[in-house]
């Protein structure tokens, strides 16, 4: 069956919806018509779509008529109140905030860890955490094959995680460090040229923060498990681009670094860079621009009885926020299969409404 699609970009100005376009583009998704939605100050605004340029229109209820996918980039706001319209429109939602994430009527679905959870989709996707990403993607195949009952996991993630403002703000403070002027601290806390900041978004009553729970609460989601033990530490650190995470897990049947490194190795999406004698690891100025999760520095944990400490790290802009094209892309592609699958499911609704308006 062939039916040409109609997908819709809103938040197409930012930086985040600017990527994605390109993204369509470059890798010749398959849509016979491009829309780009936006805020009522950027109508009319023009923006690249390869070769040409796209007309910005005011995103509204009802934008979505005839429309079958729209990726949301606009920011948790924008698509708690327009999504809904856009599912009761028959449209396919793939939302990159954390509106979503969380909802019971929505499936969280990384394509390498959970591609079957689009099967019972309600017209709206969600798309998690980049932190959460690139962990799972390297911890899926370990769990499927011995079950990881306990993750620890400590995060050294890049500025531009927190966006343009965010690379912005470490690029003019190592300037002024270095002209010895006065430093100022806008989008984060403290200064963070030549720091760590032990703090990503607000703190919560247990104390931990609320990227640090995403971690938690995302991971029992997508691994169908709620009994796995999961503690998170998030920090920011002075890099551009690229998260790492230093992740120890238990599990209940024993793993080999070796058997790990091989299971890991015909993994979608996972490359294994491992050899400390030759100093072979992977880290975050050799993963700019790279689609795949790099593991390394896989070794047994001897403090327990099923261990293993390993080092994870990707391009946060290509595999996940803050432009999560690479995830977001391979979402699509995967939802188009299941939109040929199920015969555009606009009869998606047969339960009837289940988002308010």
């Amino acid at each position: 069956m062939s039916k040409k699609l109609t997908v819709a970009v809103c938040g197409a100005t930012g930086a985040v919806g600017r990527e994605m376009l390109k993204t369509l583009h470059d890798r010749n998704f398959p849509a016979s018509e491009v829309l780009a939605f936006a805020s009522a100050r950027s109508e009319g605004v023009k923006v690249p779509y390869g070769d040409t340029e796209l007309t910005v229109h005011e995103l509204k209820e009802d934008s979505f008529v005839g429309v079958d996918i729209a990726i949301f980039s606009a920011g948790g706001a924008t698509s708690t109140k327009f999504s809904p319209y856009a599912a009761h429109s028959g449209c396919v939602v793939v939302d990159n905030s954390a509106a979503w994430r969380m909802d019971d009527r929505c499936p969280l679905v990384v394509p390498e860890v959970n591609p079957e959870d689009l099967e019972w989709h309600n017209g709206i996707i969600a798309n998690p955490n980049c932190s959460t990403i690139q962990m799972l993607v390297a911890l899926k195949p370990i769990h499927d094959a011995v079950h990881i009952k306990r993750i620890v996991v400590t995060t050294f993630q890049a500025v531009s995680g927190a966006g343009q403002k965010g690379i912005n703000e470490l690029e003019q403070q190592v300037r002024d460090l270095f002209n010895s002027r006065e430093i100022k601290c806008d989008k984060f806390p403290y200064r963070i040229a030549f720091n760590v900041l032990p703090q990503i978004d607000i703190f919560l009553d247990n104390d931990y923060t609320k990227e640090e729970m995403k971690m938690v609460n995302e991971t029992k989601k997508m691994f169908h498990d709620p009994d796995i033990r999961v503690t998170a530490t998030c920090a920011r650190v002075p890099v551009f681009y690229c998260h790492s995470e230093s992740v120890n897990i238990e599990t209940e049947k024993k793993l080999s670094p070796k058997d790990c490194r091989l299971l890991l190795s015909q993994a979608p999406g996972v490359q294994v860079y491992d050899n400390p004698r030759a100093l072979m690891y992977p880290h975050a100025a050799m993963c700019v621009g790279e689609d795949d999760t790099f593991v390394g520095r896989i070794r047994e944990d001897d403090t327990v009885e099923n261990g293993l400490n390993m080092w994870i790290v990707a391009d946060n802009v290509r595999k996940g926020r803050i432009l999560q094209n690479g995830n977001a892309y391979a979402l699509f592609l995967a939802l188009v299969i299941s939109l040929i699958h199920k015969f555009f499911k606009t009869f998606f609704f047969e339960s009837g409404n289940l988002y308010d308006l």
